[in-house]
């Protein structure tokens, strides 16, 4: 496993980290969930992303039980304030930060997280207020450091201007695949320019990326398409235009000696914005097939090859940001 400095943090984070959105939130056994948990300190995995509102407290739950069994020193907890928990509490207003930050820590039975995130911008809130109780959060020793997930350019600016002066931003979270490029317009650029690294979630875009998803077939009935709560969300990359194309990278990951799933996790880390990729898991083999993608470095000509191959596939952007440079170290 390769580990990347977080931002201006001093946390260092595995390349890839295990997530726990759908999968540990209700749609996977506890024992299921504590095997991934397992195989992935068993490869080299040490950093954890989950969310309060996953599972409504379900997938934090789940951590705090099997993530008992470790020193807490041995990994890095990351979790997400802002969508509903109940009829009458969500957003980032002060009261709320303040209380969910204490229930996630009830429910993860630790004193802090290493990374608080803010999981989307609460425009009804004014920034500053905002800004001041993540501030609290961390002067309390809740939280070491502090993130955002999908904030816009302008969003993260404003954060950082309302910020107080000893706390920032550290990390942002987006959505970025082969299949989904739009950060590299932006929010790549002004995370760099105010050290801030990037970790990136749906790097496979849903499964999508591994092949298993054949042009003209029906889904298969074990995979999240088939599941009623991710059907709407991974349909738009389901049109045979789409498929077919990804069905092209096969004799690239081939040719590279590589599987789909390292391949695609390879193009990500390519960019050394980043500090992490998100993975799910229902099966420690996957955990561990996906730990294999760190520290993988892909040839000029299989770069080429994955742009020809998707060629004619709309994504967000194809245009590559500046790079930035990022501090890695390799641990086993």
């Amino acid at each position: 496993m390769r580990f990347r400095k977080l931002g201006s943090s001093d946390l260092q984070v595995s390349e890839i980290s295990l997530g726990s959105w759908l999968t540990y939130s209700g749609g996977v056994e506890a024992d299921a969930t504590a095997a991934c948990t397992r195989a992935a300190f068993d490869a080299g995995i040490t950093f954890f992303d989950t969310a309060n509102v996953y599972g409504r407290g379900a997938a934090e739950t789940a951590w705090g039980e099997i993530l008992a069994d470790y020193r807490r020193d041995e990994y890095v907890l990351a979790t997400k304030v802002y969508f509903p928990m109940s009829d009458s509490d969500s957003g980032l207003s002060p009261a709320q930060i303040a209380k969910q930050i204490d229930a996630s820590l009830q429910r993860l039975r630790t004193d802090h997280v290493d990374l608080y995130q803010c999981h989307r911008y609460d425009s009804r809130v004014p920034i500053e207020d905002t800004m001041e109780a993540l501030a609290e959060v961390v002067r309390a020793g809740k939280a070491r450091y502090l993130g955002v997930s999908e904030w816009t350019p302008d969003q993260i600016r404003a954060g950082l201007e309302a910020a107080p002066d000893d706390v920032t931003f550290v990390s942002s979270q987006p959505q970025y695949s082969m299949l989904w490029r739009s950060p590299e317009d932006g929010v790549f650029q002004t995370s760099q320019e105010n050290g801030i690294s990037q970790i990136v979630w749906s790097p496979l875009a849903e499964g999508v990326l591994t092949g298993k998803y054949l042009p003209g077939e029906e889904v298969p009935v074990d995979s999240r398409a088939a599941s009623d709560e991710m059907n709407g969300f991974i349909k738009q990359k389901l049109t045979d235009r789409t498929l077919e194309a990804v069905q092209r990278l096969r004799p690239v990951a081939d040719g590279a000696g590589l599987s789909m799933a390292e391949l695609a996790l390879a193009w990500v880390l390519r960019r050394p914005e980043l500090a992490s990729a998100i993975v799910g898991a229902s099966r420690p083999e996957q955990v561990h097939a996906n730990a294999k993608a760190a520290g993988i470095e892909l040839t000029p000509d299989t770069l080429a090859a994955i742009d020809e191959a998707l060629g004619d596939v709309p994504v967000t952007s194809l245009q590559l940001g500046p790079g930035a440079s990022a501090e890695i170290t390799h641990r086993s």
